[in-house]
């Protein structure tokens, strides 16, 4: 019997959704074939089944959220088309099975009713409206009675985690997503509105109490202006599991960054002459990452311990090179991860990162695409960053970034010359790569790229 588990999605992804079940118990399933679909802060994505066989119990149910690596099914391996589905005990959440009927008991005549006069009259009590209070620090009015609104769609474990937080009735809020899904920010819109509506009901007095007031005496002296106050809002889960692995890292690796000054003004010229071909041939710009990762490949190939990691006191060399790239998402980030990134060209490494990076922000990225990466690369150029110092991303042993390109004055053969020149950060653990190391690596990194010569296509 083989288990089927809630995958981990990012190492900041602590659970899970399962969505929708794509098989139902009894049915065969071939390895590879999607078996069901789950939904996170960051991906939604179907998860394929681990092996071939019959399905042969369902632990979990749609629409429940579970934490990574629950087992949610279970496949009898090896059992063939022809199994019936009546010789599988399907199995619901919530069911209990079924026991035997007793045996009928002989026909007895029925009681007469009791005499109407000792029959107490039912007097129905006046139903009690429940009052609406807060957790947080948004008070919430009582709502008009209404007909309830159905939620369409599941909810992601943020959105419910804010919901309890705050007592927030989920049927009041309209959602903008997928289906009428409802998003943090949606949350975040309906207690904005509700905090305003209070403060202007506190603020506006009632025409009772206006007619009623005694005329008002002389203002008092205005107090001195007080700092304001505060918001308090909760980590999300993905926020606070990003932090964590933060602080791992900064506790696991001896953390040390060099950085180099790159001269990419061949790089540059090279992607002005193809950048509008490519926008128009592809639909999508040339940008300067697939260069530094192609860069990055073939030093590592010359550096292979920068592919490396560590177990214990053992060194793990990596055969492949699988090269994760950084993608800033609305409220976090995620590190899909580009395989055999050394057997791909320019071309190759840039279909790969628009793929990626809009799939990882639209939270469509499959399981494999999220683990396995040997080598960081974060581009914090993208956002005007000169240069940073990033880290590392367990259990790898360094990340490179790049800072943005920009056009600078340089002494060229005691002559002033206009370049475009980008900083190189490289963080190493120093625990395994020393200092002379490092810089021998990006440096050579720097120089495939200030002597660009090979074709981009």
């Amino acid at each position: 019997m083989i288990d089927v588990v809630m995958p981990q999605m990012g190492e900041s992804i602590v659970e899970g959704t399962l969505t929708k079940w794509l098989k139902k118990a009894g049915e065969h399933v071939e390895r590879d074939e999607p078996l069901f679909e789950i939904s996170t802060d960051k991906v939604d994505t179907e998860i394929p089944a681990p092996a071939a066989g019959v399905l042969k119990e369902v632990l979990v149910e749609e629409g429940k959220t579970v934490a990574i690596s629950t087992v949610v099914g279970r496949i009898e391996e090896g059992a063939g088309n022809g199994a019936s589905a009546t010789s599988v005990p399907a199995l619901t959440l919530g069911a209990t099975t079924p026991e035997a009927a007793p045996a009928p008991a002989a026909a007895k005549p029925a009681a007469p009713p009791p005499p109407a006069a000792v029959q107490e009259p039912f007097v129905a009590e006046p139903r009690k409206e429940p009052v609406a209070s807060s957790a947080g620090p948004y008070p919430i009015p009582v709502p008009e009675p209404q007909q309830p609104v159905a939620t369409d769609g599941p909810l992601s474990p943020l959105v419910r985690k804010m919901a309890r937080e705050y007592n927030i009735d989920l049927r009041q809020v309209k959602g903008t997503g997928a289906g009428g899904r409802i998003s943090k920010q949606d949350l975040e819109t309906y207690m904005s509105a509700q905090g305003a509506k209070t403060m202007a009901q506190a603020t506006t007095p009632s025409a009772a109490a206006q007619s009623s007031a005694p005329a008002p005496a002389a203002p008092p002296p205005m107090p001195r202006a007080q700092a304001p106050q505060a918001r308090v809002e909760p980590m999300s889960i993905m926020r606070t599991k990003i932090a964590e692995h933060m602080l791992a890292s900064k506790r696991t690796s001896a953390h040390v960054t060099t950085v180099h000054k790159t001269d990419l003004t061949k790089v540059a010229k090279l992607r002005d002459r193809h950048k509008a071909e490519f926008q128009q041939r592809y639909g999508y710009s040339l940008t300067y990452l697939p260069f530094v990762i192609a860069a990055t490949v073939e030093a590592i190939h010359e550096y292979p311990i920068l592919n490396a990691s560590i177990e214990g006191s053992n060194i793990i060399y990596h055969n492949e090179i699988n090269i994760g790239i950084a993608v800033a998402l609305e409220n976090g980030l995620i590190v899909p991860v580009i395989r055999n990134a050394d057997e791909k060209n320019v071309l190759g490494l840039q279909r790969s990162i628009v793929d990626l990076a809009t799939r990882a922000r639209s939270r469509q990225l499959k399981a494999d695409e999220v683990q396995g990466g040997t080598f960081s690369i974060t581009n914090f150029g993208s956002f005007g960053s000169v240069f940073a110092t990033p880290i590392i991303n367990q259990p790898q042993v360094a990340i490179l970034g790049i800072g943005a390109v920009e056009k600078q004055p340089v002494v060229i053969d005691d002559a002033i010359a206009i370049r475009s020149v980008a900083y190189l950060a490289l963080t190493f653990d120093h625990r395994l790569i020393d200092g002379a190391l490092a810089d021998q690596f990006t440096g050579k990194v720097k120089s495939i790229l200030e002597n660009w010569s090979r074709e981009i296509l």
